[in-house]
């Protein structure tokens, strides 16, 4: 019985390299085909690349905090800014503090630019208030009130529960009435900004008929109502919200205990509001995003508070269920505007909530980023805004790239005059691992919003050495394989699983390295961080799917196996011992025979 041939090739990816191209040619197709399906031929540049805006907010003192502007609260707002923008995609965006009082927001063109400068200027505390009245945003009628009809807002219920539907989205318009029933909604006014937590009386009518009887031409001789409601009642009346001026100066010097009048945008038309003091902050929202509903197939808001915010929540919308539209809906106020006015038909117990009804994707991820990210410790003003070119970035990025190039002229070189043929195969390894990165990178500029800037570029030149080092790795192995008497075939199998290892463990240690820099560091060094870690595993893809084949087909060729000088593997030239020999047994005497490595 023959006994089995040791040594013989290993089956499996080694035995099959043209199915590993195949793998790898596919892949580089599909990501260059998605490159120009999707238009993002080059990838997305960063703004010391490709300018942008840049965006510096001061800090305010407010009234009876004059210690606020400390460094804590401004580091606490930097990484709320950070987080808020970074929400919306823009992950190359730079937040930073300048200075005691101010932090300057760099964000690269391309972005969203003008939504990510709506979201940075709006920088006040969030506050969830009881609305007390409603009406459209332009100044009331010398005979006009609050209207108390619906405003057609959306609906806050349970989270997981189905939200009811919102209105047709139809502003309500403000209601002509004698000054009588002006008179008699100050009156009730006044009593819901005593008692904010309690049903609103209304006016009777009897209370209005003695008001028609006892009127008196001069406002001396109508019953006055109290002092506070009654300026704030003027002041709502004389709210223009179609002003930005008044916009911006409606919540000027209110406090969260405080009622206050405030304007706020729906659709394409303003709306004002009576609010009363605030029941829950932002602080006390632990985390909200905007999701589809699975069983209606709308987009929402999801809310989860903290259980500190989950009591209050639950407390303001169980007196809120108890009123009368537009009392029953809580004014989500950020900046002093008004940015969401649900309403509520139950209290909303367990520490989680939804808000439904008329929301985009755009709309709803919006409010929940505000939400989630809008409590600053500190009130910030614009102070400017200015947009950065790419000059100086442009004049860097070209010394670089030149400095890149005559590395990579460098080496190349060297693995000519070193490896000679085995070069060619180092040269097209580089060739496809630049093809990949550059796709991927292209692709992830609209995928994850990655944008390329300096010291990413800077990681994807140093990446050229840890490619080159793995080719070195194995063709060092093989090389020693030679040495060792063994012919070109036996010796590119066995010298496989040795450098498999090298290549793992080096590559490994720099993808570690990449990973821990990017979780613990910010802004530009985070690119860096995450192209040598891209770079890194693409080194990994390349080497077994293309390398290692690719060196298995030549190894067949009679340029490679036969050992020409200019092939990199010439046996004299590596100082190769004479090749393994046994000894076999013939009558009398004995046979030598070179024996081949596969049989060794």
């Amino acid at each position: 019985m023959a006994a089995p041939k040791k040594g013989r090739r290993p089956t499996g990816a080694q035995g099959r390299p043209g199915r590993a191209l195949a793998i790898i040619l596919i892949a580089m197709v599909a990501l260059t085909a998605g490159m120009f399906l999707t238009k993002q031929t080059t990838p997305r540049l960063g703004i010391d690349l490709a300018g942008g805006t840049s965006i510096t907010l001061k800090a305010k003192s407010e009234p009876g905090k004059p210690d606020a502007i400390n460094p804590t609260n401004m580091n606490t707002a930097v990484g709320i800014i950070e987080r808020r923008v970074n929400g919306l995609g823009v992950t190359e965006a730079e937040v930073q503090t300048q200075g005691k009082d101010h932090i300057i927001v760099n964000i690269p063109k391309g972005m969203n630019e003008q939504q990510a400068r709506e979201q940075v200027g709006t920088t006040a505390q969030l506050y969830f208030r009881p609305v007390l009245a409603f009406t459209s945003g332009e100044p009331a009628a010398p005979n006009a009130s609050p209207s108390g009809s619906p405003s057609g807002s959306p609906s806050a219920s349970p989270s997981g529960s189905g939200a009811p539907k919102a209105g047709d989205g139809k502003k309500a318009s403000p209601s002509a009435t004698p000054s009588s029933s002006a008179t008699s909604q100050g009156r009730a006014l006044s009593e819901a900004l005593k008692a904010p937590g309690s049903p609103t009386p209304s006016p009777s009518a009897s209370e209005s008929k003695k008001a028609d009887d006892n009127k008196a031409p001069t406002p001396s001789a109508t019953p006055s109502p109290d002092a506070a409601a009654s300026a704030l009642q003027a002041k709502f009346a004389a709210l223009d919200c179609t002003d930005e001026k008044q916009r911006a100066t409606a919540a000027q010097g209110v406090k969260p205990e405080d009622p206050m009048v405030a304007c706020g945008q729906r659709g394409d038309t303003w709306g004002k509001w009576v609010l009363g003091p605030a029941a829950v902050n932002g602080q006390d929202v632990d985390d909200a995003k905007g999701q589809i509903d699975q069983q209606s197939g709308q987009w929402i808001v999801t809310m989860q508070f903290t259980d500190k915010g989950a009591d209050k929540f639950a407390k303001i919308t169980g007196d809120l269920a108890a009123k009368q539209p537009p009392q029953n809906q809580f004014a989500i106020v950020l900046d002093g505007q008004v940015i969401s006015d649900p309403s509520v038909s139950q209290a909303l117990t367990g520490g989680n909530a939804q808000i439904s009804g008329g929301f985009t994707q755009q709309s709803a991820q919006d409010l929940g980023n505000m939400l989630s990210y809008g409590a600053l410790p500190l009130s910030f003003q614009e102070d400017s805004v200015t947009t950065v070119t790419a000059a100086l970035g442009g004049e860097q990025l070209k010394a670089g790239l030149i400095a890149g190039a005559i590395g990579l002229l460098l080496v190349v070189i060297y693995l000519l005059v070193y490896y000679r043929g085995l070069a060619f195969i180092a040269i097209v390894s580089l060739l496809v691992s630049a093809i990949l990165t550059y796709t991927i990178m292209a692709l992830l500029g609209k995928g994850i919003g990655f944008a390329l800037n300096l010291p990413a570029v800077c990681g994807a030149i140093v990446a050229i050495g840890i490619t080159a080092d793995s080719f070195i790795v194995y063709f060092e192995r093989i090389r020693d394989e030679i040495r060792e008497g063994r012919t070109l075939r036996p010796a590119v199998e066995r010298a496989w699983p040795r450098a498999r290892r090298t290549i793992l463990v080096s590559d490994f240690v720099s993808f570690l390295a990449a990973a821990v820099l990017f979780i613990v560091t910010v802004g530009k060094v985070q690119g860096f961080a995450f192209t040598l870690g891209l770079t890194t595993l693409l080194d990994v893809v390349v080497v077994f799917l293309f390398t290692k084949p690719v060196m298995t087909l030549l190894a067949r060729t009679k340029f490679f196996s036969s050992g020409h000088p200019w092939s990199g593997l010439d046996p004299k030239r590596l100082g190769a011992k004479p090749p393994l020999r046994r000894s076999r047994r013939t009558g009398s005497g004995t046979v030598s025979a070179p024996v081949d490595a596969k049989e060794a």
